[in-house]
């Protein structure tokens, strides 16, 4: 396969994006020089620039729910086009598409039981540079165990010039979660782009147990690819997956950041469109993973490496106290099977020892907690499920189209959705139904991150086989790895609606492997949450 002139397409005009490397899929792991076509000299390289710390979003005010006395937070995001300064030559800006501007957005942070009204102004240009969609955007809470019409979903778009008020119940116990445009057949480009931001949900536990406030630091991971004139370069080699030759970390190529001799937590957000990563330590040291997709595992695990799928979160401790001032410890990324790797992609950022004073009252400055959070800490705690509560197990099977270049989920896809008018469901289970799913990837050699929406899961086993260590937490994500089998093990609840199961390869999910389930609902009979009338979105009248 060649990269063709309509693959290769920039934010602001057409270009060459460095097509250095010809690809032939599916492939192991393929090593390239470059993607980027911009002269050397304007090249990012590693370790140059500080590690950035996106904004919090304020709330704009703040009232009571008159039904139930709990606070809510009322957040105002606003869609934009902007240009961001990512490389290293002042004056050369790249143009994105980002909440509030930013490359990533502002992150989100309020405690279990505040509720948030986020309302996502539609402020962007009316069509997209690289697509030439028009930028109908849906914003997805990922994580959230919302309404169905508040989920973004996919279909259920807000035009340019409009507002969409979305209700977040925030109950569900801590854990690290992310918004990002969900627009049907449009979801990479736009989330490439810039529409992605992390939102951190805070309880009393997990307050007590792990780092905060500037010891707690979240780690958005995309990579990108450049045009000659710094515009984002975009290339998804016919639908199968984009792999960019920059690693992007908040926004920063290759950062650094100063560390204290103390314990840090970092939320890891893999927000790139189709690679993955794998995690380790230049100095061989572990990671204590603490928690998943879902929040706090019922046990911290150490390892030294593990790997991460788009979409996934995992939040993990690194120990920085044995080290000597001035020492430099590398992330690394040693990459999987189905990647593109080129000459620093196997680099993410570095950290710094300092000799900076450590706060030693704060307990969490030494502490790596081993007990975390006990089963049935909340209703829907899926590491509290057992298999044999299950009352019915479905089978899932993965597949790619040789004819149509499609992927789809048994031959089933978005397309079908919209041709049922929305009605088509791929699954049924009753409202608070405890259910084992296999997902078997047939698809010829790739790898896919199942995400399913509304509930977190519980992962029994990878053909036959437990799962892996630093996966032994709640999760939505589940990485599906080439000819792998997984099951999983989930309460379906605590909403009836439809929501969607697709693949966070997001080209895959976008051509077009992506169907939907109904909770609790009875064909023929009205839904009072349907997602594509319950709450339309609303002109924005607004300056």
């Amino acid at each position: 396969m060649t990269v063709s002139r309509r693959q290769v397409l920039l934010i602001g005009g057409l270009g060459a994006a460095g097509a250095a490397a010809t690809l032939s899929l599916p492939f192991g792991t393929v090593e390239a020089k470059s993607a980027s076509a911009l002269r050397d000299s304007d090249m990012p390289r590693p370790f140059r620039t500080p590690l950035t710390i996106p904004p919090v979003l304020q709330p704009k005010y703040t009232t009571v729910d008159a039904t139930d006395g709990k606070k809510v937070n009322h957040y105002v995001v606003t869609e934009k086009a902007a240009n961001a300064q990512i490389l290293p030559r002042v004056g050369l800006t790249t143009p994105i598409l980002g909440f509030d501007g930013l490359f990533p957005g502002p992150t989100i942070k309020l405690d279990q039981h505040t509720k948030a009204v986020l309302r996502v102004r539609n402020q962007l240009p009316s069509h997209h540079a690289i697509g030439g969609h028009q930028l109908a955007t849906s914003t997805h809470l990922h994580g959230s165990a919302s309404l169905p019409q508040y989920d973004g979903y996919a279909s259920d778009v807000t035009l340019p010039g409009f507002y969409k008020d979305y209700h977040y119940p925030n109950f569900q116990p801590a854990r690290t979660l992310w918004y990002h445009d969900h627009q049907v057949h449009y979801t990479a480009l736009n989330a490439y782009s810039g529409l992605a931001a992390q939102y951190h949900l805070h309880d009393p536990l997990e307050r007590k147990l792990l780092p905060q406030g500037e010891f707690d630091v979240p780690l958005t991971v995309n990579d990108v690819m450049f045009a000659s004139n710094g515009a984002l370069g975009y290339d998804d080699n016919d639908h199968s997956g984009l792999w960019g030759d920059v690693i992007l970390v908040n926004g920063r190529p290759w950062p650094t950041m100063k560390v204290k001799k103390r314990v840090y937590r970092f939320r890891i957000l893999n927000a790139s469109i189709s690679r993955s990563y794998r995690w380790a330590l230049s100095t061989g040291a572990p990671f204590t993973v603490v928690a998943t997709d879902g929040g706090l595992m019922p046990v911290a695990k150490q390892v030294t490496s593990f790997r991460h799928s788009g979409a996934e979160r995992y939040e993990v401790l690194i120990d920085f106290r044995n080290y000597a001032p001035g020492t430099k410890i590398e992330l690394r990324n040693l990459s999987n099977k189905n990647n593109v790797d080129y000459d620093y992609t196997g680099k993410v950022m570095q950290f710094e020892v300092t000799g900076d004073p450590v706060d030693t009252t704060d307990p969490t400055w030494n502490t790596i907690p081993t007990a975390l959070a006990p089963l049935g800490s909340s209703p829907y705690d899926p590491m509290a499920l057992k298999s044999s509560q299950a009352t019915k197990t479905r089978r899932f099977r993965l597949k790619k189209s040789d004819i149509t270049n499609l992927f789809s989920i048994d031959d089933s896809s978005w397309q079908d959705v919209i041709a049922s008018n929305f009605q088509k469901v791929h699954a049924d289970p009753a409202l608070d139904a405890v259910e084992i799913w296999e997902f078997e990837n047939s698809s010829g050699g790739w790898f896919h991150p199942l995400h399913i929406h509304l509930v977190d899961f519980q992962i029994l086993a990878r053909n036959g086989r437990a799962p892996s260590a630093h996966e032994l937490g709640p999760k939505d994500v589940v990485y599906v790895g080439e000819g792998e089998t997984v099951r999983l093990l989930m309460r379906f609840g605590p909403h009836k609606g439809k929501y969607m199961i697709h693949c966070h390869n997001l080209p895959h999910e976008d051509h077009d492997m992506m169907v939907q389930f109904g909770v609790g609902l009875v064909p023929g009979t009205y839904d009072p949450n349907d997602p594509m009338t319950a709450h339309p979105a609303e002109w924005d009248d607004e300056d």
